[in-house]
């Protein structure tokens, strides 16, 4: 005979299982976020050679060179220099830019503005586009039909999918800026200024999170609690966008966290076609100029983001399923 769970016990269980999470996902972040930290500290030690002797030039004096290590500490031994590193980061100090001589957190607080307003905007659109376009393909191949349908739409999706951004960004310039001179193809000082870089960062990804999409739409259009649904003489909008869409989604957001994590790093050779003034641009001077603490302080920034950004989707893909929440208990 079975035996029926008190309600205060399923309760404790589910908070439990809450508690759990929470703690599972904390130290997987703090774990994650030492290991960016040491390989951010590790960076500058890793270079051949004097890294002070390469940002100073080779025709630095010797004393000068001398004065900057020991400013820097990198005369002390390695345990130190972490402990001193990690004692800076906890007080918000990145070290000084070798070449403007600003705080490296100046630097990076004028320019990850522009960086997260290029990612955020190129994820919200490639959403935009992903959710319509898989959804209506998903619907008008579900169960075989629709042969051309599916096979256009995946020929596209994945020209789309595996083309590099920086080609897909050099042609819109070419099409858009140069040979149409529809839009501008450099900075981020006008509205017009936004399209080409972000349709250049979106695109790829919709590709992917639309192609994603439509396979679970048809498999979760064949299943049973959609045929019940159909035969309540539910609406089509309700059975496909209340019914459908959300049990649907939860693949897609799995690899959205991927997704937005690759649009991050992608930021890097998107600012550079577009001359975007952000951290991706900064990135790529601070190298050529061989400023390694504006480098060392922009990895970090980018590991953080990265982790952060998968961690959001790791709650959010429990709250739209909690019962995944259960299952990892």
């Amino acid at each position: 005979m079975a035996t029926t769970i008190p309600a205060e016990t399923r309760q404790a269980l589910w908070s439990h299982a809450w508690v759990r999470f929470g703690v599972r996902r904390l130290g997987r972040l703090l774990v994650s976020l030492w290991v960016v930290v040491t390989a951010s500290f590790l960076m500058i030690h890793l270079i051949p050679g004097d890294p002070i002797r390469a940002a100073l030039g080779p025709t630095a004096p010797a004393d000068l060179v001398a004065a900057k290590r020991l400013e820097l500490g990198l005369d002390d031994p390695l345990w130190m220099q972490y402990a001193d590193y990690l004692k800076r980061l906890f007080s918000g100090d990145l070290g000084t830019s070798l070449q403007s001589q600003l705080p490296v957190s100046d630097v990076i607080a004028q320019r990850l503005p522009a960086t997260l307003i290029l990612a955020v905007l190129a994820f919200a659109l490639a959403v935009a586009i992903a959710v319509p376009v898989g959804v209506v393909v998903g619907v008008l191949t579900r169960r075989g039909h629709g042969r051309r349908t599916e096979l256009g739409f995946t020929a596209v999706s994945v020209v789309l999918g595996i083309i590099p951004d920086f080609l897909i960004g050099v042609g819109l310039v070419f099409v858009f800026g140069v040979s149409l001179h529809w839009l501008p193809v450099a900075g981020n000082q006008t509205a017009g200024a936004y399209v080409l870089p972000v349709l250049c960062l979106a695109l790829g990804p919709a590709a992917i999170l639309a192609r994603i999409l439509r396979v679970e739409m048809v498999s979760v259009l064949n299943a049973d609690f959609i045929r019940t649904a159909r035969a309540k003489r539910l609406p089509a909008r309700t059975v496909y966008l209340g019914h459908a869409l959300p049990n649907a989604a939860t693949a897609a957001l799995t690899l959205g966290a991927l997704i937005l994590s690759s649009m991050v790093a992608g930021t890097v050779l998107i600012e550079n076609v577009f001359s975007w003034p952000g951290l991706g641009m900064t990135i790529v001077q601070s190298i050529l100029s061989k400023d390694y603490p504006v480098v060392q302080g922009i990895v970090l920034v980018y590991g953080v983001g990265v982790l952060l950004a998968n961690t959001v989707v790791d709650v959010a893909l429990a709250l739209l399923d909690p019962r995944s929440v259960i299952r990892e208990d």
